[in-house]
């Protein structure tokens, strides 16, 4: 099995190395970023299977670093974590595509079993696609050199 490669996002340094800490334990390989602008800059530039996304950050939130990531990498899977819950920000997140929504302070075991689910969920349409695109090559072998048999 692969090892999950996770982006951290929020604002409070102790919870970035806390939870660091934690998902490496458990085997995971964690970047983290302390606001929207650079996950999303780190989003761009790593493969990532998940993120972990504090929706109440200074500069660009998280439901706006959530849209832009589901726009540019839709089958990165994003965990939304929150202080203040409500039920605007969960519905939007939601909405926009977030696998789920936990409010912290979150256990460590619900967060590794987010994870794991997020992942399997990920990996699972990304076989779906590696089989669409086996499938439409069996059917149709001179679309991979670009042209069709006369």
């Amino acid at each position: 099995m692969a090892t999950i490669q996770v982006l951290l996002v929020d604002d409070e340094d102790s919870f970035l190395r806390a939870y660091t800490t934690l998902l490496e334990e458990e085997g995971m390989n964690t970047i983290i970023a302390d606001n929207g602008l650079d996950a999303l800059r780190i989003i761009d530039e790593h493969p990532l299977d998940v993120v972990i996304l504090d929706i109440k950050m200074p500069g660009l939130d998280g439901i706006e670093v959530l849209r832009k990531t589901k726009q540019t990498h839709p089958l990165v899977e994003v965990i939304m974590v929150t202080g203040n819950a409500s039920v605007e920000s969960t519905i939007e997140g939601l909405r926009l595509g977030a696998f789920d929504y936990l409010v912290k302070p979150v256990d460590l075991s619900v967060l590794v079993t987010k994870v794991n689910e997020a992942y399997a969920k990920k990996e699972a349409v990304e076989e779906k696609i590696r089989k669409a695109e086996t499938e439409q090559i069996i059917r149709h072998p001179w679309a991979v050199f670009g042209r069709k048999r006369k």
